[in-house]
């Protein structure tokens, strides 16, 4: 397995410049690996709750009534405090926290790569290859065209969705932070400015154990998707497998409301950009409900025709949404009406990425499990018109993401095992170049802008030559006069 399941980008001056590289004493390392035996523990005792281990001591105790006990079944659950490594002992250490066996003593954090520059964006990928799953951490400039991981950060289980946020109840300063939810119920908030760090800043659920005297906290089931309230920072949505959807209060990191009246799984959910307390929410049940959170309560869903993948926000025009489902379906809705505006079969199978691009009006991606990108220009509200489409090489596409600060590059992520994850720039295609160049679509004029400042450089390169040219032929010109006289 190589699949790229989630990605996000990060605006571009959020990230330190310098992010701080995590140094773990002794007693620090030792204390994380108690806590990781303790989790183990807890899960084996579940295991043990749900019945798991009653087979087993069944098998053990016909094996021991026939005078069979070659493996010492019996003393088994009397060696479980022995049964993990003491990993502290494959390292020593002094005083200060360090290992006097490593020599190399290079610690240049301040290089050219590690330094993330004022216009650099940040690209979040959720990366699964092989048993590891990874969060990677890139830089994208686009002035430069460069594009490299600056760290990645070990994720303990399958990552399925990855959301940016800035809220940090332990600092007044906004952070820099992304929320992972994965096929466990418990969400991880992770620090995007520490490198090397092997725990998250905060982590949002927990499940019930009987040692510690402790209630469930939180989703029952994997999380699907998460959407943060960028006007109120300090709440947060989740939707999962156990058909609830949570709003959790970063500030205690507490769930505050529950919404229950879903028959499936959640599986896409997105605040409203500027009515603060209202949330649409996409369900397998194939209804798509918008809720006012203030409230507690339904205020419109539509039927449509297939379990819904991902819902969006026209942010130009907060009366209308989208959604796309499993059969390959876009539907696109005002939210004051109970019937979609259009409806289209754009896809062949799954429309796993949906993406509005950032300045420019009407200009929405769309990518499938079928491996093909499409963009559509739905500028005109009563249908869309199909711009531009390609068969990419990514495999069955599984995430989209448009960058926030440049509406005409987006990323998306596959799950082919040799090229899974691609960095795309629309202004590279001539055909949406002319279609979404007038200022019927470009909210800031930024796409003319920018191709008559790419137009001005090459006219500038051309002066440079043709000036280089005469200057080289005017002292040949001088020097064959030298040698003539």
């Amino acid at each position: 397995m190589n699949v790229i399941p989630c990605a996000t980008w990060v605006r571009r001056g959020v990230a330190a410049a310098v992010p701080e590289k995590v140094e773990l004493k002794a007693e620090e390392l030792e204390e994380i690996i108690k806590d990781t035996r303790y989790a183990l523990e807890d899960e084996d005792s579940d295991e043990e709750a749900a019945g798991t281990s009653q087979s087993n001591t069944k098998n053990t105790e016909e094996s021991t009534a026939a005078g069979i006990d070659e493996y010492n079944f019996q003393a088994y659950d009397d060696e479980s405090g022995n049964m993990y490594c003491n990993i502290t002992s494959l390292a020593s250490f002094d005083a200060d926290g360090k290992d006097p066996f490593i020599t190399n003593d290079d610690e240049d954090s301040e290089n050219e790569d590690d330094i993330i520059k004022a216009d650099d964006n940040l690209v979040l990928i959720g990366h699964v290859e092989g048993d590891a799953s990874i969060l990677e951490v890139f830089v994208y400039n686009e002035r430069e065209g460069s594009f490299y991981c600056h760290h990645d950060i070990l994720l303990p289980s399958f990552p399925l969705c990855i959301e940016w946020l800035n809220y940090d109840s332990s600092d007044p300063k906004p952070g820099n932070l992304c929320a992972i939810g994965n096929m466990k119920p418990i969400i991880e908030v992770w620090d995007l400015d520490l490198i090397d760090c092997l725990e998250p800043a905060y982590r949002l659920g927990c499940k019930p154990s009987k040692k510690k005297r402790q209630k469930r906290v939180g989703h029952r089931d994997a999380v699907l998707d998460i959407a943060w309230n960028q006007n109120y920072t300090h709440v947060l949505a989740s939707g999962s497998v156990d058909q609830t959807v949570l709003l959790w209060d970063l500030e205690n990191c507490k769930p505050v409301t529950k919404l229950n009246s879903f028959n499936e799984k959640i599986q896409a959910l997105k605040w409203h950009p500027q009515e603060t307390h209202r949330l649409l929410t996409g369900c397998a049940d194939k209804l798509v409900r918008l809720f006012d959170c203030k409230e507690k309560a339904l205020v419109r869903s539509w039927k449509v025709s297939g379990e819904v993948e991902r819902v969006l926000w026209n942010h130009y025009d907060p009366n209308y949404c989208i959604a796309s489902m499993d059969n390959g379906y876009i539907e696109y809705f005002d939210v004051r009406g109970d019937k979609p505006l259009w409806q289209i079969k754009a896809h062949e199978k799954e429309v796993t990425g949906l993406s509005l691009s950032a300045s420019c009006r009407g200009l929405l991606v769309s990518c499938s499990n079928d491996g093909v990108m499409k963009v559509w220009d739905i500028l005109d509200q009563t249908a869309p018109i199909l711009a531009w489409e390609q068969s990419s090489n990514l495999g069955a596409i599984q995430c989209l993401a448009a960058n926030p600060d440049n509406g005409f590059i987006f990323v998306a992520g596959g799950d082919n095992k040799a090229h899974n994850f691609q960095v795309l720039d629309l202004r590279e295609i001539s055909t949406l170049r002319e279609r979404f160049a007038d200022a019927g679509h470009v909210a800031s004029n930024s796409l003319t802008t920018e191709f008559k400042q790419e137009m001005m450089d090459v006219t500038n390169d051309m002066e440079d030559i043709n000036m280089e040219s005469e200057n080289l032929a005017s002292s040949n010109a001088q020097t064959k006069k030298k040698k003539k006289t």
